[in-house]
């Protein structure tokens, strides 16, 4: 089902806000979120779930249009047609027939869930996180009639939270890391709380996929993505900072990434070799 959450909301003392999301949605119109290019993000994967799992989460949870639009020239079906139920039906029956197919490639030809997943997506939901200085553009074209109305939905209901909550003011020098809960400040090192917030912001979660917490596991998964060059869960973990990081280093605005913000320092930009021309160090 549909679900928005903010996971951390972090504004500098000069009012520059971060925030990070986590949201589900239908993963048909993934890629309209995929277009926004100041957004951090990472996502629950097709490849990552067994085959069986994904069949019993879109037999008990199907996705379904949330507007069926009747046919006519155009991006935008601005009438719905009249027999929704009945079309309601021809949706599931397509969702059981691509089951059976995908059974088929496992039992038949022992297909890798990469490929028997796929035909299953119209059905899927993904989870994902956000993280971003800035909504507004999203906001203005996802939030409008134009929008297919699956991603108007989500949309909205971001929308919602981002103008109705207050983000915490942090002090220059601290950090925005999402997934780090309050009582883990106190018993854990601050390079070890990133590490943490990287590994859980790549499962797109607190628990590991068996559904427990386990640290070591973490802190495993962040060495295992920095050594293969993956990166993008680097993103979302963020230092409050002032004009320059660091002392007669490159300006912030260098570091800042895709925050485009001389306030925040994204913590991907500041490892080295992940880009050739932007180096720092912590």
């Amino acid at each position: 089902m549909y679900k928005a959450d903010i996971i951390l909301d972090s504004i500098t003392p000069n009012g520059d806000r971060l925030t990070t999301f986590e949201i589900t949605y239908p993963r048909m119109v993934h890629s309209e979120l995929m277009t926004h290019r100041t957004f951090s993000r990472n996502s629950s994967s097709s490849r990552a779930l067994p085959n069986e799992r994904l069949i019993e989460r879109i037999k008990n949870d199907p996705v379904f249009p949330v507007w069926w639009g009747k046919n006519q020239s155009g991006m935008q079906a601005r009438e719905e047609i009249d027999d929704i139920e009945g079309a309601k039906e021809w949706w599931l029956r397509g969702r059981d027939m691509m089951i059976e197919w995908a059974e088929e490639g496992t039992a038949r030809f022992n297909l890798h869930k990469q490929i028997v997943n796929r035909p299953l997506e119209a059905w899927m939901w993904i989870t994902v996180i956000v993280t971003a200085t800035r909504y507004n553009n999203y906001f203005k074209l996802r939030c409008h009639p134009d929008a297919q109305p699956e991603i108007q939905q989500i949309a909205y209901m971001m929308r919602g939270l981002y103008e109705s909550q207050e983000p915490t003011l942090l002090k220059w020098g601290y950090w925005h890391l999402p997934y780090i809960r309050e009582e883990e400040w106190n018993l854990y090192p601050l390079e070890d709380l990133i590490k943490l917030s990287i590994a859980r912001c790549a499962r797109v979660s607190y628990l590991t996929h068996d559904g427990i917490r386990d640290i070591t596991k973490d802190l495993g998964l962040h060495d295992s993505l920095a050594e293969n060059g993956h990166w993008s869960p680097f993103e979302h973990q963020a230092k409050c900072a002032r004009d320059t990081y660091p002392p007669n280093g490159p300006p912030s605005s260098m570091l800042s990434g895709n925050f485009r913000s001389i306030n925040w320092i994204q913590y991907r930009k500041t490892i080295h070799g992940e880009d050739k021309e932007i180096l720092g160090s912590l």
